[in-house]
């Protein structure tokens, strides 16, 4: 894989929701290799960005490539873990069921996952603590557990980019350090890892790339070189709380603003 090549491009896109912008001409480059999070106040297009490169709502203008080449091409190379809100945790299947699904695209819908598949989804639930509960039906996780079941599933698909929405939402300190973990050890491996975030007290510790977003691309880049104060009021228009030293937004205005909403 040519690693000069940025491992998603995104070039004039616009996305409009009745007419209503919701990302504005947005150009983003993320290189091969990094984690990034991507953070802006409720409203901001964040999980939309997400959706757009994936194809999955409708883009008014602009393109998304990547590794050079539509989503549709290289789906393959692409892990996604949506929002844990936006699922139907009451359907029927068990844990292991679950996280097999991510061999599906390797696989093609013609071949039944096999005893290769079943040890890669186990060694996979064996990283994120859950390999006990392979035979529970995934209704009965906590919300917590059920991240790390979701997160299992993007890991056995073996991607080389892996986009996702809020992962820490509604865990657990232990599951969210965890998660982290594994994040850090995806971006060692080489891999390129895209999470919209909301607490922006952890992005220094947490990412090495940052982009701000406020339906349009405020900055993008190393957090040490864009992550500063004023980038953080341009993204939030000014609306920020004093911590550790420097004045950047917090957990606390982040619940006020409601950004667990899907935006």
């Amino acid at each position: 894989m040519n690693t000069i090549q940025p491992a998603v491009q995104v070039t004039d896109l616009t996305v409009a929701y009745r007419e209503k912008p919701v990302l504005w001409d947005i150009d983003l480059n993320v290189p091969a290799g990094v984690l990034m999070g991507v953070v802006g106040p409720n409203g901001a297009g964040k999980t939309t960005l997400i959706r757009a490169i994936l194809g999955l709502v409708r883009v008014s203008a602009g393109q998304a490539l990547i590794y050079g080449r539509p989503y549709a091409e290289q789906r393959r190379l692409v892990a996604y873990v949506p929002q844990r809100n936006s699922v139907d945790w009451d359907f029927p299947t068990s844990v292991l069921d679950v996280v097999m699904m991510g061999r599906y695209g390797a696989l093609g819908w013609f071949r039944r996952p096999g005893r290769r598949e079943r040890e890669q989804a186990l060694m996979a639930l064996e990283r994120v603590g859950m390999h006990e509960f392979a035979r529970r039906q995934i209704s009965q996780l906590s919300g917590g557990q059920q991240q790390r079941v979701f997160l299992a599933r993007a890991l056995v698909q073996d991607a080389h980019v892996y986009f996702m929405d809020e992962p820490f939402q509604g865990v657990d300190a232990t599951t969210e350090r965890a998660i982290v973990g594994l994040l850090q050890e995806l971006r060692s491996a080489g891999k390129t890892v895209v999470v919209v975030h909301h607490d922006l007290q952890t992005v220094p510790e947490y990412f090495d790339y940052v982009t701000l977003l406020n339906v349009r691309v405020v900055a993008s880049g190393p957090v040490a070189e864009v992550f500063t104060e004023s980038a953080l009021r341009a993204t939030y228009g000014g609306q920020i709380a004093f911590l550790n030293g420097r004045e950047i937004p917090g957990r606390l205005q982040d619940a006020q603003m409601g950004m667990a909403a899907s935006t």
